[in-house]
């Protein structure tokens, strides 16, 4: 990692322009959702089913598919935790796939009935019971989700459950103590910025583990100032995503 100063510099001058709007991102991929009201069961459900399905694939048009999904009368009850477990999985497979909010006829579907099962377990199906009951602690939240990965797949990873937590305060109306335990969601475009940057090295980006460091070496950088890792993850995503246009980080 290069001088923590100099990195400060260079993301001052990204953090302007994203403040700007000069980096794009007047549409974000969550704003395709149904306006359901802050703080509703609902809306914590809406921005939790899909994002374990957010893998590898164009979150625009997998939030648009979630947004047709609970649209359509037919397919809403896939966002019910509850009815999701009395469904037969080909009754869930059919509402997933027709607007492809999942994608892997199998895979997606186990993905998605495994956490209503755990909601519906362990928490009423209900979202904001599994925060209330870790305190809305973002640590605890972490460490209960990295606990029970099996009852959570995939939204446990390290780039998942960390843009869950910020999507969930930004659009679901989630309040969290200890929200500087909400690291960078370290995807494809975290980790360009974050080498762009000075952050890690250019060779650390082919590290087995290059997740797991960004989020450390962004949690380095930040200690002790006034913005949380997770406050600069949309900055970087649309720098990256726009080509590293509009901002010259050069001294």
């Amino acid at each position: 990692m290069q001088n923590k100063k100099e990195i400060l510099a260079r993301l001052a001058k990204v953090l302007e322009a994203h403040k700007q709007g000069l980096l794009g991102g007047e549409i974000m991929p969550e704003d395709a959702n149904p306006a359901l009201p802050q703080g509703s069961a609902e809306s914590y459900l809406y921005f939790t089913l899909p994002m374990a399905l957010n893998y590898q694939r164009n979150s625009y048009t997998l939030w648009d598919a979630a947004n047709k999904t609970y649209a359509d009368d037919k397919c809403v009850d896939a966002f019910n935790p509850f009815a999701v477990c009395k469904m037969s999985d080909d009754e869930l497979r059919e509402k997933l796939l027709k607007y492809k909010t999942a994608l892997q006829p199998n895979m997606h579907i186990k993905i998605w009935k495994t956490i209503c099962q755990s909601l519906v377990n362990d928490f009423n199906g209900d979202v904001r019971e599994l925060f209330s009951k870790n305190d809305n602690d973002v640590a605890q939240i972490k460490e209960y989700i990295n606990k029970n990965k099996k009852g959570f797949p995939y939204l446990a990873g390290i780039k998942l459950v960390n843009y869950w937590l910020c999507v969930m305060e930004e659009y679901a109306g989630a309040v969290f103590k200890n929200r500087q335990c909400i690291s960078v969601a370290p995807d494809t475009h975290i980790i360009k910025a974050s080498a762009k940057l000075g952050v890690i090295d250019e060779q650390d980006m082919e590290r087995v583990d290059v997740r797991e460091y960004v989020s450390v070496r962004w949690e380095d950088v930040l200690k002790g100032e006034s913005i949380h890792p997770i406050d600069v993850h949309s900055p970087l995503w649309l720098w990256s995503r726009s080509g590293w246009q509009a901002v010259d980080i050069r001294p």
